[in-house]
This record gives C-alpha cells, sequence and structure tokens, in this order.
C-alpha cells in the first residue's frame, strides 16, 4: 500500500452535518500514512537503508596505494555507495596492510619496502589521520591485526616466515622491538585471534601448505603452539586468508594454489582447545569450464554472515557463496568479474557494499550486494592509483 499526495477531508452530500477534522486529529492521520508509507518503500526496497542507520554508518574508506607510498583517504556515501576524495597521506614506505584498533580511533599501517609499522591517530569527525609514530622492522610485513584487548598488535611475514607479537602502548602507538618473534616457515600469509582472544592462526601457502594454530595469552601477548601441532591440508591447496564467522566457532580459509575456499570449526573447549576440525568439503571459487592460471586472494564474509566473497586473480573476479544459517556451510553463487587481479576487497558495515582494487588497473571497482542472493550489481568504477594493496571501511 503507498499513499500519494495530501490526505484532505471532503464534505459528503450524504453526511451534511460532519464536522472537518480539527488540525491535531488531521496531523495525526497524516503521520500514521507516513509511516505506512515510509515502512512499504523499506520493504520494497530493503537494499535502502533508513535514515536512523545511515547516520550510524561508516563514512570513509581507506586505500593503500602502494605503487605511490601514500594512504588514500576517501568519503563514502552508505546510501549509494558513492566515494569522493578526500586526502592523501604520504607515507615514507609502500603501504601494503591495514589494522584498526578495538576503540576504532587508532589506525595501524605496514609499510612493506621500508619494512616498518606506522601509527596513526583518526580524528572522530573527519577521518583524518594524524601520524604518531614508525617503528623499523627487520623484514617486511604483509599482514597485521591487533588482538582483542588492543593491547598487541600481531604480524606476518610472507619472506622471513615469521609472526611477531609488539605490544601496543598507553599512547596506543605500536611499541619499538618486538616482546616475541615465532619462526614458522616460509609464505606466513596472515594472523588474527579469534573472537575469544584465546587462540591465533597464521595459514601459510605452498610450499608449506598448513596453517599453524597457537594459544595467545591476552595478558603477556605471548604465543604458544598448539601440543596438537599445525593442520595440514591432505593437497597442496595453500591456505592465505582467513575470517571469522560472525557468531559461530566457524573459520573460512581462502587458498591460494587450490583455488577454493575451506571452512572449519574450532574447538573451543574440550580435551584439546584452539584447533580446528573440517567443516565441509572445499567449494571451488572458479567456473568449472575454467582452466587457466588463477590464484585466490583475500576472503571476507558480511556483517550478517549471510554471503562470503574470495578473489580470484587469473579468472580476475570476486567469487561468492551463500552461508547456511543454521550449519554455517558454504553453497556457490557464482562470479562476479572484476578489475584485473583482484588481489584486495572489502565489505562494508551494512553489508550492502563491497570494493574490490584491481592491482593490474589501478582502480577501484564498487558493487551492490543483493542482500537475498548475495549477488554482486557493478556501481562506478575509480581511478585510485598505482598497486592498490588494501581496501578498509571506517
Amino acid at each position: 500500500m503507498k499513499w500519494r499526495g495530501v490526505f484532505a477531508y471532503r464534505k459528503s452530500a450524504e453526511t451534511p452535518k460532519q464536522r472537518p477534522l480539527s488540525k491535531t486529529v488531521f496531523l495525526r492521520i497524516a503521520w500514521v500514512f507516513f509511516q505506512i508509507d515510509g515502512e512499504e518503500r523499506r520493504r520494497s526496497n530493503p537494499l535502502q537503508p533508513t535514515a536512523r542507520k545511515i547516520k550510524n554508518m561508516q563514512t570513509h574508506v581507506y586505500l593503500s596505494i602502494a605503487g605511490e607510498n601514500r594512504i588514500a583517504i576517501y568519503t563514502f556515501d552508505a546510501s549509494n555507495g558513492d566515494i569522493e576524495l578526500q586526502e592523501n597521506i604520504n607515507v615514507t614506505g609502500s603501504p601494503g596492510p591495514l589494522a584498526l584498533s578495538p576503540c576504532g580511533n587508532y589506525l595501524y599501517a605496514g609499510l612493506r619496502s621500508s619494512r616498518e609499522i606506522a601509527s596513526f591517530r583518526i580524528d572522530e569527525e573527519t577521518k583524518r589521520l594524524s601520524h604518531l609514530r614508525t617503528v623499523q622492522l627487520d623484514a617486511d610485513t604483509c599482514y597485521i591485526a591487533t588482538d582483542k584487548t588492543g593491547n598487541f598488535l600481531l604480524s606476518a611475514y610472507y619472506g622471513a616466515g615469521q609472526v611477531t607479537v609488539h605490544a601496543i602502548g598507553d599512547d596506543k602507538t605500536v611499541q619499538g622491538d618486538p616482546i616475541q618473534t615465532v619462526e614458522t616457515d616460509i609464505h606466513a600469509h596472515c594472523v588474527e585471534t579469534d573472537a575469544s582472544n584465546r587462540y591465533a592462526f597464521v595459514p601459510h601457502t605452498n610450499p608449506r601448505n598448513a596453517i599453524y594454530q597457537f594459544h595467545f595469552d591476552e595478558k603477556t601477548g605471548m604465543l604458544k603452539q598448539n601440543i596438537i601441532g599445525n593442520l595440514n591440508p591432505g593437497a597442496p591447496i595453500g591456505p592465505r586468508h582467513f575470517c571469522f564467522h560472525p557468531s559461530k566457532p566457524i573459520l573460512y580459509f581462502s587458498n591460494e594454489n587450490g583455488s577454493s575456499v575451506s571452512a572449519y570449526t574450532l574447538e573451543e573447549e574440550g580435551e584439546h582447545p584452539g584447533i580446528l576440525a573440517d567443516l565441509q568439503e572445499d567449494l571451488s571459487t572458479l567456473p568449472a569450464d575454467f582452466e587457466e592460471d588463477n590464484t585466490c586472494a583475500q576472503i571476507h564474509i558480511d556483517p550478517q554472515g549471510q554471503f562470503l566473497y574470495v578473489s580470484n586473480r587469473g579468472h580476475d573476479s570476486i567469487a561468492g557463496f551463500a552461508v547456511d544459517k543454521e550449519s554455517g556451510k558454504l553453497s556457490a553463487i557464482g562470479q562476479q568479474l572484476t578489475e584485473p587481479t583482484p588481489r584486495v576487497f572489502n565489505i562494508d558495515g551494512t553489508g550492502n557494499f563491497l570494493f574490490a582494487g584491481g592491482q593490474g588497473s589501478g582502480r577501484l571497482a564498487t558493487y551492490r550486494i543483493n542482500r537475498q542472493s548475495g549477488e554482486l550489481s557493478p556501481l562506478t568504477t575509480y581511478d585510485v592509483g598505482e598497486n592498490p594493496m588494501w581496501v578498509f571501511f571506517i
């Protein structure tokens, strides 16, 4: 039902003694129909968020532009997905991974070419960055993440084959030397702690082809390898990145060398807590008839835990999967072609938009996520600069 125009009283010939509506009654009736109309419009277009929700949405996007040694800050309109360049922050090396403090007021950036980690304060209103401190590293980090307390920063090193833990000081900056360095193996690609902050995982692509499993002490920041050891996939699939289901003890991994996605359940208690177990068979990220070279890169799940996506480099697409509400198992949706070499992408906090950066084109492609099917609808493509290496909504 949709009401249009002004609802007005008209005197009827059969009811000559009817009295006109008072102004108060008229306004109350008009307000009821206005509410009905608004609700009907929201139901007919579930992708359109309400004004109240928009006010609390993320408003900016940060891009690591590695080829130009800068972090680009864009304003983001969460009602339609539009972005506009606000400013560039020049840094001392090629920026790669970005991480946000749990409080949301500080940003950490791995600078790969200069082997550094930089700490920034985020202005609450404008989201501009103020540089606070930069610390030197022994190697270049490919992935960084804070633990859930925000007191430690964990880093993975692809070439050096290690994981480090740095303390984060009272001023929220990453402190000098790491408090721990754990030698793992070549091609350590990612590290994060789970929601409980008790466990950490480090996937390694080929040739190691393993997921290292750790216990994490949030009081000391120390990692201790799980007594069970590593998870070693039976095939050389090369686990690269992972993400957590927002409400279930399930982890999803993108497999760089296998062009597939894996799902594991996390044993939180029991005899061997902190280990992963297969949830289902691996699913391909590619169309059945694609036979050319391909490697997977990043993986993200939407905030509602309804859809999951993986980027394909070679097929140059974003593969989509539906997540079963009860079991957390995946089923393939299909692929959306995107920019050449889509190493990085991300999903905004509403789950309505996905942005993908093309290393091979220097462009950012934006998509609207259909909240019923998970399919991606292309919106706009932006020239953002040479070698985009990270996409981050804030």
